[in-house]
């Protein structure tokens, strides 16, 4: 019965304007009403400073400041191994495998589409048909920065507006299609292991998402829109292996795509597996 009410509050609650309060609770600067929210947050789930670059709790100006940290330099060390995929954040592995038939599972008998994951242009999505996939989600407690995989050139990036479900096990068992539904802001690179997507996933309270090139990405006007950033409208972004890609304000999920016998992932690895940005989720194939 409680996780029927969970499922049921998903589609009942508003999800843009509760998110959207919450993102100013989080933008907060008064001094005493910051340190009380970031300290109960930070006891209550645990979070661990200790690898955090700034530890004082209440060093930050706000609570997206301090969801939103940095990490000590070699808090993360990337996995040195050539041709290793890297995981793109800390977080837990929700799926990971083939994409069949056009879509990629989800949880308990749901999938979603990767034409409608990527925004519904079937040019965007066909180099990833019969391509590999990792879903991480990122918990409340964990580093909530995302980095690249491997190295690549930006091409375009698609904000495609949605809903905000909660992204936590219950609902991706009991919402279909939900990654495909939330809002999302794809990122489509070229690597030296073919065409590369990073999606970040928004959800429920998640104020918005940054990417480094381009600040801040949501919310904007909820509608589809398409950014490329090839060499005839502006100098190519490249980005190194490791390096920051963007941030959520607020946690989520990210989910890599990569096209037909590019990778394949670790046989240790499998749902509910606890990953780290930069350790290896597979290998490039040859």
């Amino acid at each position: 019965m409680k996780q029927r009410l969970f499922i049921l509050s998903q589609y009942l609650l508003p999800h843009h304007l509760l998110s959207r309060l919450v993102g100013c609770l989080a933008e907060c600067r008064i001094s005493w009403l910051k340190n009380i929210l970031i300290k109960l947050f930070a006891k209550h789930y645990q979070v661990d400073m200790s690898q955090a670059l700034v530890e004082d709790l209440t060093a930050y100006e706000h609570f997206n400041a301090f969801f939103t940290r940095a990490l000590k330099e070699q808090a993360r060390p990337l996995d040195a191994t050539p041709g290793a995929i890297l995981s793109p954040a800390d977080g837990t592995i929700s799926q990971l495998g083939a994409i069949e038939h056009g879509r990629i599972f989800q949880a308990k008998g749901h999938s979603f589409s990767v034409l409608e994951l990527l925004g519904g242009d079937a040019d965007t999505a066909a180099p990833f048909m019969g391509g590999e996939f990792a879903t991480v989600y990122l918990s409340p407690q964990d580093y909530h920065r995302v980095h690249m995989p491997v190295a690549g050139t930006l091409k375009e990036m698609i904000y495609v507006p949605g809903k905000l479900f909660s992204v936590n096990q219950t609902t991706a068992e009991n919402v279909p299609e939900l990654f495909a539904r939330n809002e999302r802001v794809v990122c489509l690179f070229d690597t030296e292991h073919g065409p590369m997507a990073v999606v970040l996933v928004g959800a429920m309270i998640v104020a918005s998402v940054e990417t480094v090139w381009a600040g801040l990405v949501t919310p904007p006007k909820r509608e589809l829109r398409s950014t490329r950033y090839d060499a005839a409208s502006r100098a190519p972004i490249e980005l190194a292996k490791g390096a920051e890609l963007g941030r959520f304000k607020l946690g989520s999920t990210a989910i890599v795509l990569f096209g037909p016998q590019r990778v394949q992932w670790l046989d240790s690895l499998d749902t509910c597996s606890k990953v780290r940005m930069g350790q290896a989720l597979g290998n490039a194939r040859t």
